[in-house]
């Protein structure tokens, strides 16, 4: 057993990396590779490291990190929309499955308070993996992914008067009383109301003079004191760290540093949900599954049997067909990260008949979470499967179908980056009849432009596989719209391998790699800031009346002289970078209009009228994507609205197609 601190973390990190990419590299989800690295190096493996308390803790921090960011996507517009999902479906599901439980936990002689916490714990489901995997699998914003979001909203709003009731249970030398319950409840209303209203008289101005400091790591130690401080204050009331995270988050959303405070606690959130599902993994009792591997394998089939019929039964009384039903069923039937949470309290001082239930239902659990992304990953197979293919497989499959496919074998651009320049030159080449292939390392912006039915791919440019993939071979040029120089060469570099006579357009901010580009074998490289320049000139020579033949000809010899001209320039010491003033933001973004929300029926121009200062440059309705929607549109249930604006117009926008 290593006890060094820094010897476990080590451990961890060399593991976590070897086992990870070998699961990446297999197409399996990255959360397999954590939990396999806990299991193997866990306390029931190899036994190199225990669980401790800081590893706990930092766990639990990668929860409340996720419930952050849970927080700043789900607004309270969009809460209102969905109303009957989260707190119709959400309700149904956890008080059905809690109440059958602790009914058949009573019925095994454990006593209703404990039988309703372990009810409680197995409606769970685990949030970090689901939102995670799905998101990867970009089948979030689906019918069975939204109905997921909603089940695992409410469930991690249920938590906590489970939280309370387990933390009264667990309170040694005393009785549970229905009056320490109260208190204990009272409390946590307290520290939620005590988090709100800081939230909302205190969050806005500090965050608004630290954001005019203009001192990145200030803005980015305060994101932090805002998490950890909302879940601190939740924690220190018998609430769980998670709901105070999750509080935070939807504070921060209604303010206009949304985005930024995103960007900030990813890198957190990521590192610390690995050390989450390595935890995770630790728990996994190999030798109690060895020994009660019949008891803990029927524990296992009976609740997420149990569940899922549960599930299945209440989605489709909500109106849905099976199909999405039994995918919503197949997805919201395994085990959660809370359930687990839950047992682990109530095992601290149970006695028989408690333990012995608890106990390999504890390793089922954990069994559950270990094989989850098998069923995550298939879940329209085993949906068919169950059905006997009576699910709609051909209006559900184009939707989820690669639109880059057809595309790929056609003559067409690849575009490197879908940013603001990767999108307006899209623009320009869909309005003159040009096909293109984009790629991204943004998995927001690939998600939300493959709902917009962009033909965009998650990916490294530089990736020789990817390029083949998305048909360099058929491409007739290859446009670079990073800013990195560096980036830019090693992705001329890949296309050269695979196609030494494609033409390639690269842009750059100025002519600091102008030479290493066109060595690379760029065919043209287009400085932004000189483009900035002979458009300028070019203006300027039009009004002092020079013949327009005559500023064509300067614009081109300049062109044609590789800017040489312009490069006679004394670059001032405090000189800013491009776009400081972040003039530049505006950005696509697509909205799904849930059942229930305000548009439904409504068209364009009344959603305008409401304030909705963007541009609506599509909508996209049964796989089928129309451009620039006319003000008379109606919009409909389940369609994807593609907006264009600034960020702060755009969360305006959304507001008002969800809630009015």
């Amino acid at each position: 057993m290593v006890e060094d601190p820094l010897t476990q973390v080590l451990l961890l990190l060399a593991a976590a990396l070897l086992v990870v990419a070998l699961a990446r590299r297999l197409g399996l989800p990255a959360i397999l590779g954590y939990l396999a690295v806990g299991t193997a190096l866990g306390p029931f493996a190899f036994g190199l490291i225990d669980e401790s308390a800081t590893t706990r803790l930092l766990a639990e921090l990668g929860v409340v990190f996720l419930l952050f960011t849970l927080g700043l996507e789900f607004s309270w517009p969009r809460m209102v929309a969905m109303r009957r999902e989260v707190f119709g479906l959400g309700t149904a599901q956890v008080v059905l499955t809690t109440s059958l439980v602790a009914a058949i936990a009573h019925a095994a002689g454990v006593a209703w308070p404990q039988a309703v916490v372990i009810g409680g714990a197995v409606s769970m489901s685990s949030t970090a993996i689901i939102l995670q995997q799905l998101t990867e699998m970009s089948e979030l914003n689906r019918t069975h992914g939204r109905i997921a979001f909603s089940v695992l909203l409410f469930q991690d709003l249920a938590v906590v008067p489970f939280l309370v009731l387990v933390g009264v249970l667990s309170v040694r030398g005393e009785a549970f009383t229905l009056e320490r319950l109260a208190s204990t409840l009272g409390l946590g209303v307290l520290a939620v109301g005590v988090v709100v209203l800081a939230g909302r008289y205190l969050l806005r101005p500090l965050l608004y003079e630290i954001a005019h400091s203009r001192v990145r790591e200030l803005f980015t130690l305060a994101v932090l004191f805002v998490a950890l401080g909302s879940a601190w204050t939740s924690h220190a009331a018998g609430v769980s760290m998670a709901a105070g995270g999750f509080l935070a988050g939807v504070m921060l959303a209604e303010t206009e540093y949304r985005h930024q405070v995103e960007a900030v606690i990813k890198p957190f959130r990521d590192i610390l949900l690995g050390l989450f599902f390595i935890t995770v993994g630790m728990l996994l009792d190999l030798g109690m599954l060895w020994r009660e591997f019949a008891l803990i394998a029927a524990f296992w089939l009976a609740l997420t049997v149990l569940k899922a019929l549960l599930v299945a039964t209440i989605v489709r009384a909500y109106g849905l067909p099976w199909f999405k039903a039994v995918r919503s069923a197949v997805v919201l039937s395994i085990g959660g990260e809370f359930g687990i949470a839950l047992l682990t309290i109530l095992l601290r001082d149970a006695a028989p008949p408690v333990s012995e239930l608890v106990q390999p239902l504890f390793v089922a659990i954990v069994l559950s979470m270990v094989t989850s992304p098998f069923l995550l990953r298939n879940n329209r197979q085993l949906a068919r499967l169950v059905l006997r293919e009576r699910g709609p497989r051909a209006a559900a499959a184009p939707p989820e179908s690669d639109p880059t496919a057809d595309v790929a074998r056609r003559e067409h651009v690849i575009l490197c980056g879908f940013g603001r320049v990767g999108q307006n030159v899209a623009r320009v080449l869909e309005s003159q009849g040009f096909e293109y292939i984009a790629m991204d390392l943004d998995p927001a912006r690939v998600r939300n432009a493959r709902q917009a039915g962009d033909p965009v791919v998650y990916g490294d440019s530089s990736d020789d596989e990817l390029l083949r993939q998305v048909g360099v071979e058929n491409a007739s040029a290859v446009v670079v719209t990073f800013a990195s120089p560096a980036t830019s060469v090693g992705i001329i570099r890949s296309v050269r391998l695979l196609r030494p006579d494609v033409p390639i357009l690269v842009r750059t901010q100025d002519d600091t790699g102008l030479k290493e580009l066109t060595e690379a074998g760029a065919t043209e490289v287009v400085p932004e800031t000189f483009e900035a320049s002979l458009m300028l000139v070019s203006h300027t020579l039009m009004l002092l009346n020079v013949p327009v033949s005559r500023v064509v000809r300067t614009v081109g010899a300049i062109r044609s002289n590789r800017y040489s001209t312009l490069r006679s320039l004394f670059r001032r010491e405090d000189a800013l970078p491009i776009d400081e003033t972040h003039a530049y933001r505006e950005e696509l973004k697509s909205v799904v209009v849930p059942p229930g929300a305000w548009a439904v029926g409504r068209s364009i121009g009344e959603v305008r009228a409401r304030g909705a200062e963007v541009a609506f440059t599509g909508v996209r309705r049964q796989g089928i994507l129309g451009r620039e929607p006319s003000p008379q549109m109606r919009l409909r249930e389940g369609d994807v609205v593609v907006l264009y604006g600034l960020p702060e117009a755009l969360e305006h926008a959304e507001a008002v197609l969800l809630a009015g």
